[in-house]
């Protein structure tokens, strides 16, 4: 049994560097990679962007995305509170959301040549790369050992949430994203089909 025991080593017996588990790093790889490869699609497409106004929120996420890379790098190799804290960013968008369904003056097809990338495909590629780096870095810090990487990981969630949401907004603003809304009775039947759970939770 004692040479069972010897197998196993707890926090306090290792330096901060080492306080993680092997899924942690695959996580935090993952998370990392993915926070790359939104950064990486902005420079990609960044050239390609014909509405300033995408431009500027493309070159903002992008030196938001920038320091949040730094911070979790920080933390990844230290596996202790990075020297820049997580930060909270700020959208431009109003909250103000457009509904209803307009039929498209042609249908969307594939593009066939980098010419026939426009602000739509462009900015439903920006979208896509923030969702997938916060399904990666929620999926990180559900399970990961090292306490500071678990909070700077989840801490960083609500931010990537709000860039999408801020591409989402841009979209919808411009008809490229369109929010088709159900008949009011149909609504109402999905809200009522609900109701509060009954009795007092255990404390």
């Amino acid at each position: 049994m004692q040479n069972q025991q010897q197998n196993f080593t707890d926090t306090t017996q290792l330096p901060p560097q080492q306080h993680y588990g092997g899924h942690d790093m695959f996580d935090g790889h993952e998370a990392l990679s993915a926070l790359t490869g939104a950064m990486d699609q902005c420079v990609l497409y960044e050239q390609h962007i014909q509405d300033p106004e995408l431009q500027t929120m493309s070159q903002k996420h992008r030196a938001f995305c920038s320091q949040l890379y730094n911070t979790i790098v920080d933390t990844y190799q230290s596996g202790q509170d990075p020297a820049v804290d997580t930060q909270s960013y700020k959208m431009d968008q109003s909250n103000n959301v457009v509904y209803g369904m307009q039929p498209p003056t042609q249908p969307s097809t594939p593009a066939q040549s980098v010419s026939d990338l426009n602000d739509e495909k462009i900015s439903g590629f920006i979208m896509s790369g923030l969702k997938s780096a916060a399904s990666s870095f929620t999926t990180a810090a559900s399970e990961m050992t090292n306490p500071v990487m678990r909070r700077v990981l989840a801490d960083s969630v609500p931010n990537l949430i709000e860039m999408a949401y801020e591409v989402f907004l841009y979209q919808n603003k411009n008809q490229y994203y369109q929010v088709p809304q159900l008949q009011q009775q149909d609504m109402q039947a999905f809200q009522q089909s609900y109701a509060p759970a009954q009795g007092t939770m255990p404390h």
